[in-house]
């Protein structure tokens, strides 16, 4: 697969239907498997016994409806002889004088396996058991087509689709078994679960209906499409809605409108090479076995292999938030940023506890990093009552500092009471570039760290003096870019903020000033719109900052995209330009986002070193580099693979 063969395009289809008139649905099946194919759709799933409608109840005993039923199953085969789409569909099959509740897979002019239905429901509202035969047995047996080609007839089958993927078939009440069969599918290799189903509306099922959807893929880290028979079916005794729905690990891509009188249709690009990652970093994936056999029915052996066609907008149809590590829901974000900022509070308290001590030394820069942190601090204070003054802040402005964050600096320490000083590092900088004999007025590298290695000491010095810890400053994104000085403010004694990503440091300051800290909004929101800067170069002559960290590292709006692209994600440098430039259409160019893209992994690879050496501190989210966490990489990998592949 390559980078836009990597998304599958599936459909889930509800058509209007008329129930017991199998030639009318059997156009409107073809009317959206047509549609699908504008769209470049590769599988369509429609929902169970589809062709003559579910409640067609004793209608079924009728061998006419049978026989026709099948007649249109191959007749849609062979109208999409020269198409490349999978399609599968419910439909009722006689084998050895017995009905089975089926769904039928169709490629090109075959029926290429049929798959029963193993658990009928027949309490309350069902009674499938009065009509159909539970296929629990039925393993390896064989229905013959018009003495043409036989095709298997098991509940133990897995498609392996033209592009290499394997997919399988539950159907309906499997779904709400105590051992679903799409588990054991799932461990044989199934990557995505096709369900066509005919769930009836009862109050309150529907939320129901979609936890039990979300928690399989993500139990099976896998993809799921479900279709639901529509409205247009029976409403003598119960109701259905034409609820479609498509998950891939847990996370909702797509759902229909529920009671559309005319059906409904949604599609999706399900990421396959995603699903590989996540199953490949699953270790109870990988420690889970079965002892059924299953067979692989290969779609391109069952005919004369064709070039397939991929469409360059795949992959559009896919959740592609620019600002992945924040939620896009709003009405999530007080839970959120909640749930976040009490992950650090605690960890904070627990470290406390352990070294028993009750103060705790900061630096106070007026950026957002440091303000996080403080407010972090202040809120273990107040959990742990311990008196803010036990806070010792410390402002240590340098040759870039301005008036502004200097000055915020000051009113948030004073606003929260902290033990608050300022000490200027310039003249002891400037006495150790004597030491070193280094120019004062050459801007280099060793220019910059000196500041804020000085900054490093103090602080740590102050926490001798003190009986206290450091705490640090630095974010996720920060670690990830390496974008901070080795043993400088690369160090500390506990890192409350190093789970959290710069994105989401503005994101929570945000939050804090309306939910926390109302008192201090103004300062906040001051903060937050400060450019984000080291404040390490001299200032303009103007007196304002002249060194933007984004001038160097690029947007950090950019770097949470890569970062969360990169190590949650797991893709390729490619796969991340292509969804970038997706993201990001009408803000960034293709070639801006590039550049930056190279930047950001040449300095994650070359800057790994740090993050071996990294301090305690807790993970908040999916993503975390901590080199006794989720994050173990060599300090000198190369990155040539990946650059290789931009170049």
């Amino acid at each position: 697969m390559n980078m836009i063969t990597d998304f599958v395009r599936v459909c889930s289809s509800s058509p209007s239907i008329k129930v017991g008139d199998v030639e009318y649905n059997k156009n409107s099946i073809i009317k959206e498997i047509n549609n699908a194919l504008k769209k470049s759709t590769e599988v369509i799933l429609f929902p169970e016994l589809i062709i003559t409608g579910y409640t067609c109840g004793d209608l079924f005993f009728q061998p006419h409806l049978i026989k026709s039923a099948f007649k249109a199953c191959l007749s849609i085969a062979d109208k999409f002889k020269n198409k490349n789409i999978i399609i599968i569909l419910g439909l009722p099959v006689l084998h050895n004088s017995k009905l089975y509740n089926c769904a039928a897979t169709i490629y090109k002019n075959k029926i290429i396996g049929i798959t029963p239905k193993i658990f009928l429901p027949n309490t309350r509202e069902f009674y499938e058991s009065r009509w159909f035969k539970s296929g629990k047995n039925v393993i390896d047996q064989k229905i013959n087509i018009l003495n043409k080609y036989t095709i298997p007839f098991s509940k133990n089958l897995i498609f392996k689709s033209h592009r290499n993927f394997l997919f399988s078939i539950e159907i309906c009440e499997d779904l709400w078994t105590v051992e679903p069969p799409s588990g054991k599918q799932s461990l044989a290799g199934s990557l995505i679960t096709f369900n066509p189903s005919a769930s009836n509306e009862l109050v309150s099922k529907v939320e129901y209906r979609k936890q039990l959807i979300s928690q399989q893929s993500a139990r099976c880290i896998s993809a799921y499409v479900y279709s639901s028979c529509g409205m247009n079916e029976s409403s003598t005794d119960n109701v259905y809605s034409g609820h479609n729905l498509i998950y891939e690990n847990g996370a909702l891509l797509n759902e229909s409108q529920r009671f559309q009188i005319k059906g409904e249709t949604i599609y999706a690009d399900i990421d396959i090479e995603r699903l590989y990652f996540d199953r490949n970093h699953s270790a109870s994936y990988k420690l889970n076995s079965i002892n059924e056999k299953f067979l692989i029915v290969d779609v391109e052996n069952t005919l004369t292999a064709s070039k397939v066609r991929t469409n360059p907008t795949l992959g559009t149809l896919r959740i592609n938030e620019k600002t992945p590590f924040i939620p896009s829901n709003t009405l999530m974000r007080d839970s959120f940023c909640e749930e976040i900022f009490s992950i650090q509070v605690s960890s904070l308290i627990k470290r406390l506890q352990h070294i028993n001590t009750k103060k705790v030394v900061i630096g106070i820069s007026g950026g957002l990093d440091s303000t996080l942190a403080l407010l972090v601090v202040v809120e273990a204070f107040k959990s742990l009552k311990i008196s803010p003054r036990n806070i010792f802040t410390c402002s240590m402005p340098g040759f870039g500092t301005s008036k502004h964050t200097k000055g915020n600096a000051k009113k948030l320490s004073n606003g929260f009471k902290t033990n608050f000083q300022q000490i200027d590092i310039i003249r002891t900088v400037k006495s150790h570039f004597r030491d070193i004999k280094h120019s004062k007025s050459k801007f280099d590298i060793t220019f910059e760290n000196s500041q804020a290695r000085e900054r490093t000491q103090i602080l740590m010095d102050l926490a001798n003096k003190n009986s206290g810890i450091v705490v640090g400053t630095g974010d996720l994104s920060e670690a990830a870019l390496g974008w901070s000085t080795f043993n400088g403010d690369h160090m500390s004694m506990y890192h409350v903020n190093i789970g959290v990503p710069k994105t989401l440091v503005k994101y929570l300051v945000d939050w804090a000033a309306d939910a926390r800290f109302p008192k201090l909004k103004k300062i906040l929101r001051s903060i937050s719109s400060t450019p984000i800067t080291p404040e390490l170069l001299p200032l303009n002559i103007k007196g304002n900052i002249n060194q933007k960290s984004e001038n160097s590292v690029g947007p950090f709006i950019l770097v949470d995209y890569f970062l969360y692209s990169f190590v949650r994600l797991g893709y390729p440098p490619k796969k991340i330009l292509y969804m970038a430039t997706i993201a990001f259409k009408g803000e960034y160019s293709k070639t801006e986002i590039k550049k930056w893209l190279i930047v950001f992994i040449k300095r994650f690879f070359a800057q790994q070193f740090k993050r071996s050496a990294m301090p305690d501190g807790p993970k908040v989210g999916s993503v975390s580099l901590s080199p006794r966490g989720d994050w173990r990489m060599p300090s000198d990998g190369s990155p040539e693979l990946w650059l290789r592949e931009l170049k």
